[in-house]
């Protein structure tokens, strides 16, 4: 999974690659140079998931009652 490319993989793919990354670089299984390429990834991999939620928060709605009782929705003011 380490090849694909970051933009491409899905909310999930992309955490759990970045999961694996932190518990190898906890582990300390990993030689320095490794350890510095397996980060710069992670690093990005983290940015592409915050990317993610992100967009996904703006799509989100809530559901508003007006002083009928009537339900409409309106944009996520987060």
């Amino acid at each position: 999974m380490a090849d694909t490319p970051i933009k491409e993989m899905s909310f999930e793919a992309a955490l759990a690659e970045l999961e694996n990354i932190v518990e190898k670089l906890e582990r300390g299984d990993a030689p320095l140079e490794e350890s510095i390429t397996i980060y710069q990834r992670g690093a990005k991999l983290k940015a592409h998931c915050e990317g993610k939620l992100k967009d996904a928060q703006m799509k989100v709605e809530k559901i508003v009652l007006d002083g009928q009782g009537n339900a409409s929705t309106a944009d996520f003011d987060g």
